[in-house]
């Protein structure tokens, strides 16, 4: 059966954070839906628009990746509780959970990092809830992926690829797009 990821935009989500996984796991035939907080457009930190596929409000389909960019739209996610609630439940039904940039703080306002090996943007450790801060790209811990920033999307989206459907699968698509 095929994968499936959601990925949440708030206004004034990271561009780079929320296409690149969005193309690259596409690229890997995982079906990735597009949920927007509050408008089925949403303007990034840019000013890019991207239309969402649907409206968060009330989902109550569990995925198999649950994928939050960050940016100053992190604070968008962070001030609702439907966003939350929704994290904590994909994350207790043993989805994976992975969060870029701004937006692990996402995660430990859900309460999912305590205890945790996470990384984030700089300046933003001591906001990790709990969480154990890495100084790597990405960190992986358990069900949980987290990276740096924009500049590691790439790396971050193939590490959900390979999470989801192995290191094969993301290796293919990374040499595919001349990562490698």
């Amino acid at each position: 059966m095929k994968k499936n990821a959601f990925i949440i935009l708030a206004e004034g989500f990271e561009e780079i954070e929320a296409v690149t996984p969005i193309d690259l796991l596409r690229r890997a035939d995982i079906n990735v839906t597009i949920y927007g907080l509050s408008s089925k457009e949403i303007k990034g930190s840019t000013g890019i628009i991207i239309k969402s596929d649907k409206l968060l409000s009330s989902q109550e389909e569990i995925p198999a990746a649950l994928i939050i960019p960050g940016g100053v739209g992190h604070k968008n996610l962070l001030n609702s509780s439907v966003v939350l609630d929704y994290i904590k439940r994909c994350y207790n039904a043993g989805s994976l959970c992975a969060a870029i940039c701004a937006a692990p703080v996402v995660f430990a306002k859900a309460g999912i990092l305590a205890g945790k090996k996470a990384c984030c943007y700089p300046g933003f450790e001591d906001k990790l809830g709990g969480g154990i801060f890495v100084n790597e790209q990405v960190v992986i811990d358990g069900n949980i992926i987290t990276g740096r920033g924009p500049g590691v999307a790439v790396l971050f989206s193939l590490e959900i690829i390979s999470y989801l459907l192995g290191r094969n699968t993301a290796d293919k698509v990374g040499s595919a797009i001349l990562y490698y």
